[in-house]
């Protein structure tokens, strides 16, 4: 059997295309998760499509963790795979442990997170793009950003090659002119292995791009064998058949793998405030903006003293290598010193580093400069798509691609189409609102909490918010449509099943509803059993069994529905209340330290003194959570 037939690609695949080789409709230069899902995207679409990328054994690279979704994230991998993309799709067939997070909370915030096995992944991926019909690959390092005065005409590359196409979009990544920082080292590579773009970089900066250097850092490899798994708590995968995608994938019958959970000590506190001075986060080389919600080890230590312990996940990095991410372990101490760190660490005392951790600085554009389909107005043609626009994240990024592919090709096409999502439909709307609206300071992490609309957004309602107009589009089949047209009625005619059943006082289920301390409404029917937060569809479907139950899949979309639908009304209420308080003025004198809110948001509306809610509410780094906290102490006063 061969890998193609493992991940369920046939292994012969014919495409003819008649089309010279240097001329394409739409180019995307990268070949990261934002490049991917831009190059499948405008592919399907119905365009010709050229990707160039740096290495074609990197297609699809999980350079940082091994991870995909988890709150915020994973409603954006739903809303991908809704639109048609691939993240969720290739993730699912490659996963070697996953969870659903939040489960004690209400269906809105629950979020799916899996460890992907990560050259599993990039193969799947690859072999995805090489089997697109109207999509080629080539390796190359694009240096230059042809255009002409109607607007972009193509692309130059490193080996002098000239490729034409009247769409290119960018999806870089972190090689826009990166630098290595471990310890008092500073390395002008990336990796130590890829080429850095500064070709590419200066031909932006021509056609007038604002950028800025921005800041991550990632953990230390660690060889498993090396480790004493003994002294560690044990976090198993989730046996239930969770996946992102709709339909379910053709998967390895290889086993789930554990996580193991350790702690840092007070003994790895002082080695790091012991060598502060030594951090590459704390010297005058590195002046950049780093991740507030995904901050390094030494910025924890720092930031919160009293905290005498930081948990740390040894996550395995795939099915096939001794390989293990130490995730929360994010730092660019000395390698002398990340050692020493480590012989303080419960089960990591013999731990050996296969990479050291490191903090990397790269250019990224200023998103004020795109508009809303994530095109550059000063070049008609050019897109921008990822970590290039100041974000963070694998969904992230590859959300992006979607919207800038889909966008390049309708472009090319001139069907006047574009894919812009409202911050009401889709998180992809929140994140991009947020970028061209706000721009990013530091780098764009995307949250729950930054959906106002986060109850109607719930992950399991991402197909039927979005499938519809995923087709419109052309990036999802008639197959498809049909299939969560399907799944729609189905769930109607279970919940219309259900609101038929009347449920006795004395029913068992009754007992619990009343015990939940929530709000005593007297439950007439089995939907109204669902709607309470602590019953769940199996807990209905066993004393009232159908003759055809849901999946699991089809029984989260029900239950999101069901518990949700009073808060969405809720919600569209308040919404209406905020646009009439959204002109109310804020006082000058207004102590944003005594209200509760979040550090960040306290910090930003201290320094820049809103006028009024609205001003408040277009700041980065405030959610619409902070605005209504604010809101009702103005009602108030």
């Amino acid at each position: 059997m061969t890998w193609c037939s493992l991940l369920g690609y046939a292994d012969d695949v014919m495409m003819p295309w008649s089309v010279s080789p240097n001329k394409f409709d739409v180019i995307v230069v990268g070949g990261g998760h934002a490049g991917c899902e831009a190059a499948l995207a405008a592919a399907r679409v119905g365009v010709r499509v050229l990707m160039i990328t740096q290495n074609l054994d990197l297609v699809g690279h999980m350079p940082c963790n091994c991870s995909i979704g988890g709150p915020g994230k994973s409603h954006l991998v739903a809303e991908i795979d809704a639109l048609g993309g691939e993240i969720g799709q290739n993730c699912d067939r490659t996963f070697t442990h996953v969870r659903m997070l939040n489960e004690s909370k209400g269906p809105a915030v629950q979020a799916l997170r899996a460890q992907a096995d990560k050259i599993w992944y990039s193969y799947s991926m690859k072999a995805r793009l090489e089997r697109e019909p109207n999509l080629r690959l080539h390796q190359d390092h694009v240096v230059d950003i042809r255009v002409k005065q109607e607007g972009v005409s193509g692309v130059g590359t490193r080996l002098g090659l000239v490729f034409e196409a009247r769409a290119v979009v960018i999806a870089g990544g972190t090689f826009l002119n990166p630098a290595i920082h471990i310890g008092e080292r500073a390395i002008d590579a990336f990796g130590g292995q890829e080429a850095t773009d500064k070709g590419l970089s200066a031909s932006l900066h021509r056609l007038g791009l604002p950028f800025r250097r921005f800041r991550t850092s990632t953990v230390p490899r660690l060889l498993k064998s090396s480790l004493d798994l003994r002294r560690m708590k044990v976090q198993p995968s989730d046996n239930r058949p969770l996946r992102f995608g709709l339909e379910p994938a053709v998967r390895s019958r290889k086993p789930l793998l554990p996580c193991y959970v350790t702690h840092t000590t007070s003994d790895t506190h002082r080695i790091i405030r012991d060598n502060l001075h030594r951090s590459s986060t704390h010297l005058r080389n590195v002046s950049t903006a780093g991740p507030r919600y995904c901050p390094s080890l030494e910025v924890k230590v720092d930031r919160f003293p009293d905290r005498d312990r930081h948990l740390l996940f040894m996550e395995q990095e795939g099915w096939d290598t001794e390989e293990v991410y130490a995730q929360g372990l994010y730092n660019s101490m000395p390698y002398e010193i990340q050692a020493e760190m480590l012989r303080t660490i419960p089960g990591l005392e013999q731990a050996h580093i296969m990479r050291p951790g490191y903090a990397v600085e790269y250019g990224c554009c200023d998103p004020k400069a795109l508009e809303p389909d994530l095109s550059f107005a000063g070049q008609p043609g050019l897109y921008l798509a990822g970590q290039i626009n100041g974000t963070s994240g694998y969904e992230e990024a590859a959300a992006q691609g979607l919207v800038a592919g889909t966008n390049a090709a309708h472009f090319v096409k001139g069907s006047g189409m574009a894919l812009v999502l409202g911050r009401s439909e889709a998180y992809i709307g929140v994140m991009i609102d947020d970028l061209v609206s706000k721009g990013a300071d530091e780098p764009y992490r995307m949250l729950t909490s930054r959906a106002e609309h986060r109850i109607m957004l719930a992950q399991h309602t991402a197909w039927r918010r979005l499938s519809a107009i995923g087709h419109q589009l052309g990036l999802v089949t008639n197959a498809r449509l049909v299939s969560v047209q399907d799944i729609d009625r189905r769930v109607s005619r279970e919940r219309q099943r259900l609101s038929r059943i009347e449920v006795p006082a004395t029913h068992p289920l009754m007992g619990r509803v009343n015990h939940s301390g929530q709000r005593r409404k007297t439950c007439t029917t089995a939907v109204d059993l669902l709607r309470r937060p602590n019953v769940a569809y199996v807990d209905v479907l066993r004393y009232w069994p159908a003759q055809k139950g849901l999946d699991d899949m089809k029984a989260r979309w029900l239950e999101t529905e069901v518990k949700c639908e009073e808060y969405v009304q809720r919600e569209l209420n308040h919404a209406d209340q905020m646009q009439r308080l959204a002109r109310l003025r804020l006082p000058r004198d207004m102590d944003y330290s005594s209200l509760p809110l979040r550090i960040e948001a306290r910090e930003r509306l201290a320094r820049a003194r809103p006028r009024n809610l609205r001003e408040a509410a277009s700041l980065f780094g405030v959610t619409p959570a902070d605005i209504a906290t604010i809101a009702a102490t103005l009602r108030m006063e």
